[in-house]
């Protein structure tokens, strides 16, 4: 299990050749899991790039690791569903229960990284809240419905 918390801002690296593809930068997510990474792209013209989750060999401490760099795709921001940037944000996004209670606002996602699948969610409820009580984990493998500025727990 992993959040994205640890791997964000990690090289992703080439076993073919040692070299660094680019940085991680967010996660991209659909039907309720983790489809891939985007990718910060080094180059005359930074670009986001995506890796599928499926082909990550393996994600350690210092680097995220690929056969080679060619396994990376274009990524195109509009309508995909991420955690940090884009308009179906889910960083900083209410997360509602299917019975309307709000649970807090999302801050990272928990998720297994050989599966993909979303196991949970840390949620804040301010920074008043996090200094006093701390961050709450909402452990939940339910279908995410995003839209309207908020996300809410289905199943």
């Amino acid at each position: 299990m992993r959040t994205f918390a640890t791997i964000e801002g990690l090289p992703v690296l080439s076993l073919a050749t040692g070299e660094e593809c680019g940085h991680v930068v967010d996660l991209l997510y659909e039907d309720g899991a983790v489809a891939g990474l985007v990718i910060d792209v080094k180059g005359w013209f930074r670009r986001a790039m995506m890796l599928p989750l499926e082909a990550v060999e393996s994600f350690g401490e210092d680097g995220v690791m690929v056969t080679d760099s060619d396994v990376l795709q274009p990524f195109h921001k509009s309508g995909a569903a991420v955690l940090k940037s884009g308009r179906k944000r889910l960083q900083g996004t209410p997360l509602l229960t299917k019975e309307g209670e709000k649970l807090g606002l999302v801050e990272d996602v928990y998720f297994h990284e050989e599966l993909g699948t979303i196991i949970g969610y840390e949620v804040t409820e301010g920074l008043v809240a996090d200094i006093l009580e701390g961050r709450k984990v909402v452990k939940s493998e339910a279908k995410l419905t995003i839209g309207g500025g908020r996300a809410i727990l289905t199943e």
